[in-house]
């Protein structure tokens, strides 16, 4: 389904400090056959989409649509989550289930590598200011790195059980990631120091994080049940680099946020069932719904990748998980 030609307004990246408008515009594209349950999507520099699917393969797309190819992984039952660009031009992607890093070049080659914590369930990655990719591990409470070479060490997060849920680079080069079972955010220094700060609620769930366009951290505060916890949350929090925190209560009541990500227009964007919301600096909330009779969206990407938004293209892509889908909403 497409409901806007994709070709009026071509893929490009934004100069310095540009940000457009949205139109409120969709377009679609179906994947193929096989490539089920897309996760989350990131840009590589020449605006090529790549995605991670829940069959246990990386997928990628043409700016376009076109030239979709599907990459299996070399494991089963791997369930690759988060996938980022790194220093080294390769995307990179956590197997939530296989306790491994991969890395796949442009060209489709795939590498992995086993993490020293087994079963330590990485989700959260992406590229730090150091060049390295940083990794959150859910079930071990730790944060990882890994060189462009494959070398891992680990961190202790202070918190017992934290639940690390999702990571991101921030402005001021340290790695801020958050505390999902612990509700707090942390961060953590390129060599290892950790500080915590807890959040005004109690089990507020916060989720995925991103570096915004106004020098503070924001991030998604879960709602309804998952692993094996019901945070009160349905939110969109801001974190200042000094760890003053304010939270924005969503509008709509079903459902829970899932990615968040900075968008063309430099305000932070969220993704939330069959809607997308968009968040300005002071908090205001609007929410666009997807088109489609099934859609879940579930990650997006304008192509800072959970870092500072100095990369972007004029488009905002995410994926549809439901509908086996990706997309895109419009800017101009």
């Amino acid at each position: 389904m497409i409901t806007r030609a994709a070709d009026a307004d071509e893929q490009r990246w934004l100069a310095p400090g540009e940000a457009l408008a949205t139109t409120g515009e969709f377009t679609m594209y179906a994947l193929p056959e096989g490539a089920q349950g897309p996760t989350t999507v990131a840009l590589a520099p020449d605006g090529t989409a790549w995605f991670t699917l829940g069959s246990d393969a990386i997928g990628r797309m043409d700016p376009d649509g076109s030239n979709v190819r599907l990459y299996p992984l070399p494991n089963a039952n791997s369930a690759p989550r988060i996938i980022a660009l790194g220093a080294d031009g390769n995307m990179w992607f956590s197997e939530h289930l296989g306790n491994r890093i991969g890395r796949i070049t442009p060209d489709g080659e795939i590498a992995e590598f086993p993490i020293p914590t087994p079963n330590s369930q990485p989700r959260a990655i992406a590229l730090g200011g150091d060049g390295n990719i940083w990794f959150g591990m859910f079930a071990a409470g730790k944060i990882g790195r890994i060189t462009p070479d494959g070398e891992i060490t680990e961190f202790d997060i202070p918190t017992p059980d934290s639940g690390p849920r999702a990571l991101a680079a921030g402005p001021d080069g340290n790695i801020w990631f958050s505390e999902f079972k612990a509700s707090k955010i942390g961060r953590i220094t390129p060599d290892g120091e950790i500080t915590e700060f807890t959040l005004p609620r109690p089990n507020s769930g916060p989720g995925d994080i991103t570096a915004g366009a106004d020098g503070n951290m924001w991030f998604v505060e879960l709602a309804g049940t998952m692993d094996g916890i019901s945070p009160d949350g349905n939110r969109v929090g801001r974190i200042t680099m000094d760890g003053e925190i304010t939270e924005f209560p969503i509008p709509s009541q079903t459902g829970s946020p899932i990615n968040i990500a900075v968008g063309p227009d430099r305000n932070v964007w969220y993704t939330k069932g069959d809607r997308i919301g968009r968040v300005t600096p002071d908090g205001e909330i609007t929410e666009f719904e997807v088109p489609g009779p099934v859609a879940r969206a579930v990650g997006l990407s304008a192509g800072s990748d959970r870092q500072p938004p100095e990369r972007l293209t004029n488009r905002l892509w995410f994926t549809d998980g439901a509908g086996h889908r990706l997309g895109f909403l419009h800017f101009e």
